[in-house]
């Protein structure tokens, strides 16, 4: 079977396309070309209306492709778009995809595409798509908290946490294949084990992971500031690498007032948080996403988060301009802000932030650091793109690294050269 894929949104459903391409059996083989193939998969994201657009016209266009072949491939669409308006509709309104997969039973999508093809169920597996260098590993699916402008509990459904025993297993595979980083995702991180009787939740978890043989790398994504627990701070201290003390927290705003509208789970001072990170582990590095422009904030508001960001010096900051999402609380929210007065927000916010990355970076300069290098520069030969230890794949900046024994997969010791306003450059002599 030849299969065309592509996969929209975020990490968890990089992972969920692995999965299901992985459990299609040995015989499958992934094909550059639609015009290749004898499936094509289309994995949707459904999160916010520009993502909902990209799928659509996504799956549009495959459509008008696979009509103007000799002999056309079966279409098949899952992920969040389908968790969002359901299968049932999503056929009346695009009747040409062969097969719709349900949003949120996510387990059982290779199962369904065989059978309707009336091919052999094989064991699960998994087709890695990312790097030799690392691989997300999704920890739980759903959410537990019921933000005003979020539709993931829509979407995805309740919290549910992938068993421990399950992880580890999926984890050692991994390592075996010569992954050195595992990126643990989830929507919230830190509820994993409550809907399992994990009596030490996460923290277990990490206990678990950390004794793995060729774990070089462990790194903790989507950590909600009230989950971030002084238990959890002291055993990333105490146990120190594998554990990376990188902290990608999604705060979203600063204010008090904005955070109880938005119904964040910490609606107090998220200085407090940051404050409880640093006192722990000094050397943290702190990434964080904010939404600009939701309803009702003010000039005074928006300064706030100003002066936060400037207080704080995150490593990384990703900054969204509000979308009013059909079906969510806050899209019928009174003081609504022009698309205009959103866009300037955001632009500011990452003026902000450019200067202090650019000034960040830069003390960098000089050190000798290990750098895990991803992949080969497509342009610029003998050139690899990597990362340090506060770089996260594909959402922070890189490290350009040339020199002996740099490889993709290889974590090398390498001196850094220069600095750009999110990069880094490095070699190794």
């Amino acid at each position: 079977m030849k299969v065309y894929s592509v996969s929209l949104g975020c990490p968890k459903n990089r992972v969920d396309t692995e999965h299901f391409l992985g459990s299609l059996g040995s015989d499958v083989s992934l094909v550059p070309h639609l015009g290749r193939a004898d499936v094509v998969f289309i994995n949707t994201c459904g999160f916010i209306l520009p993502a909902v657009q990209e799928s659509v016209r996504t799956i549009l266009d495959a459509v008008a492709h696979c009509g103007r072949l000799k002999r056309r491939p079966f279409l098949v669409v899952g992920g969040c778009l389908s968790g969002r308006y359901g299968v049932t509709e999503l056929a009346k309104e695009i009747p040409e995809v062969d097969l719709w997969l349900d949003g949120i039973e996510r387990s059982t999508w290779a199962e369904q595409l065989l059978t309707r093809l009336s091919l052999p169920l094989p064991p699960a597996g998994r087709l890695l798509s990312t790097p030799p260098s690392y691989a997300w590993l999704k920890i739980s699916d759903g959410c537990r908290h019921h933000c005003a402008f979020c539709t993931i509990p829509a979407i995805r459904g309740r919290h549910r946490s992938l068993s421990r025993a399950v992880l580890r297993e999926e984890a050692s595979l991994l390592l075996e294949r010569g992954v050195k980083e595992l990126v643990l995702v989830a929507q919230d991180t830190t509820a994993w084990g409550e809907d399992i009787d994990e009596p030490h939740g996460l923290v277990s978890l990490l206990e678990e992971l950390v004794k793995l043989d060729g774990l070089q790398r462990l790194r903790l994504m989507y950590l909600y500031p009230a989950g971030i627990s002084k238990k959890l701070l002291s055993f990333i201290a105490d146990t120190g690498a594998p554990v990376l003390p990188y902290f990608d927290i999604p705060l979203q705003h600063a204010h008090p007032e904005i955070l109880q509208r938005m119904g964040r789970p910490f609606a107090g001072d998220p200085r407090k948080a940051v404050d409880r990170i640093r006192t722990a582990l000094p050397e943290a590095a702190l990434r964080t996403s904010l939404i600009v422009g939701f309803p009702g904030e003010t000039e005074a508001h928006f300064k706030a988060l100003c002066d936060f960001v400037q207080d704080m010096q995150c490593a990384h900051l990703g900054v969204f301009a509000y979308q009013p999402e059909e079906g969510t609380p806050a899209a019928s929210f009174p003081n609504q802000l022009p698309d205009a007065v959103k866009e300037e927000r955001r632009a500011a916010i990452m003026r902000i932030q450019a200067e202090i990355s650019e000034s960040w970076l830069s003390s960098f300069v000089g050190q000798k650091m290990e750098v895990l290098v991803d992949a080969p520069h497509p342009e610029w030969p003998g050139l690899h793109t990597g990362r340090v230890w506060f770089q996260a794949p594909e959402i922070d900046g890189v490290t350009y690294i040339s020199g002996e024994g740099v490889t993709p997969g290889a974590l090398v010791e390498a001196n850094i050269e220069e600095s750009a306003v999110y990069d880094l450059t490095a070699l190794v002599e």
